[in-house]
């Protein structure tokens, strides 16, 4: 018989969830490279392949077989053909910009190991959905709120979050609606750099922020009395911001966040924190033109630095703090756990922080492919994001896991075991 590739589930997946790869058919030890490959809304293209052999019977189950040398990874690994994608364009990040349409995943399986690839066998194709069936994507535009509102099937309430992303400013939708699948009423919020927002990152008025925190409050299939916050990078200071300033806020989580007021002004009332300074003079830059920024900013705990950190024990919230050891962004594991020093001289309760060794600055749900490197919006140049592709890999599906259930904890009012704020 022909070659074949089966997959499971067969025709349409979740981004988020696993993909069973097997191809059967094949002659006994016969060996095959599979290549993976996905086009993003812009058409930039990104690949991945590895080598096999087939058992004695023809089979070849990624599950069971590892790869071999000389393709884009090695060893036992099943969805290595998906976290392994690369851009063929330098610096490009696999983002979703449209989550009502899936990306489609093309499989091939060429005879032999060769540099070039031998004759293709078989083919197919598959889906990587974003939205599960039934989850309802709602445009915000209310008062001066730029948002988009995912909610899960049925008539909840349900626990709400508000999910924010960095510097990149617009309004990606991708983290929010896949959360919204397991449940959760998640309003993915824009701040900047988007239709009628501010252009550029000069300064954020928490007011804004305060306006979507009410909107979700007041939202009837949003289950009260407080929700969550979830922010990477940028937004995770922000998040930070909005627990300490703001009511309503039961639980925020943050994946590589920072616990100072970072490249921006940021008021509130009367209030103002001014960003931590940046030293352009520490970021170093290799042969390669790409810089590595992690030690450009000051630190928080001296001199007038003091003045941006964010005063966080004044939050009535539990924190999560996601950290990506490796993240190159800047340090990450220090403001969490001055952070956690901050808190606790307060005598608030000690957030939970969890490291991953091996994780870069973008721990995006899971099966994106690692970004090493990318265009940074504030500094005009590529800058190393860090991580190593398979450990960051294994990171940004055990944080997806952290953080729902972290949010199930605390926002849907089951026994937690821990101790009461009253």
């Amino acid at each position: 018989m022909a070659p074949s590739i089966r997959l499971s589930p067969a025709a349409r997946s979740l981004f988020d969830e696993p993909l069973a790869i097997a191809v059967q058919g094949l002659g006994p030890r016969q060996q095959v490279t599979l290549r993976t490959s996905l086009r993003d809304e812009t058409g930039q293209l990104f690949q991945a392949s590895a080598r096999y052999q087939a058992g004695d019977d023809g089979e070849l189950d990624l599950a069971r077989c590892p790869a071999l040398p000389g393709g884009s990874f090695s060893g036992l690994e099943p969805m290595g053909l998906l976290w392994a994608l690369q851009p063929q364009k330098p610096f490009w990040r696999l983002v979703k910009r449209d989550v009502q349409s899936p990306f489609l995943l093309q499989l091939e399986v060429f005879e032999g190991h060769g540099e070039r690839p031998g004759r293709l066998l078989a083919q197919a194709q598959h889906e990587r959905a974003f939205l599960r069936d039934g989850v309802r994507r709602v445009p915000v535009r209310e008062g001066r709120i730029r948002a988009t509102l995912f909610l899960p099937p049925g008539n909840g309430p349900f626990p709400g979050i508000i999910d924010l992303y960095g510097t990149g400013g617009g309004l990606p939708e991708y983290r929010a609606c896949l959360l919204a699948n397991y449940g959760f009423a998640v309003l993915a919020l824009a701040f900047y750099g988007y239709e009628d927002l501010p252009k550029e990152m000069k300064e954020f008025h928490l007011e804004y922020f305060e306006e979507a925190v009410n909107y979700m409050l007041q939202y009837t299939q949003v289950k009260g009395p407080g929700i969550g916050l979830l922010g990477h990078s940028k937004g995770g200071d922000l998040c930070i911001s909005m627990a300490s300033f703001l009511k309503g806020i039961t639980a925020t989580a943050l994946i590589n966040g920072s616990v100072a007021n970072v490249g921006a002004v940021l008021r509130y009332k009367d209030i103002t924190i001014p960003p931590l300074g940046v030293n352009p003079k520490r970021i170093k830059v290799g042969k390669s033109g790409i810089a590595d920024i992690i030690d450009a900013l000051n630190n928080p705990l001296e001199g007038p630095d003091q003045q941006s950190f964010i005063p966080l024990e004044k939050a009535e919230c539990c924190f999560l703090f996601i950290v990506g050891q490796d993240d190159h962004n800047w340090k990450s594991e220090f403001f969490a756990v001055e952070g956690s020093k901050r808190l606790q001289a307060h005598g608030k309760e000690k957030p939970e922080i969890v490291c991953y060794p091996g994780a870069g600055h973008y721990i995006e749900p899971p099966f994106f492919p690692m970004c090493a490197a990318s265009m940074h919006l504030l500094f005009g140049k590529p800058v190393m994001w860090g991580g190593e592709p398979k450990a960051h890999c294994e990171a940004q599906i055990d944080a997806w896991q952290q953080i729902q259930a972290f949010f199930r904890k605390h926002l849907t009012g089951k026994p937690s075991g821990t101790s009461s704020k009253l």
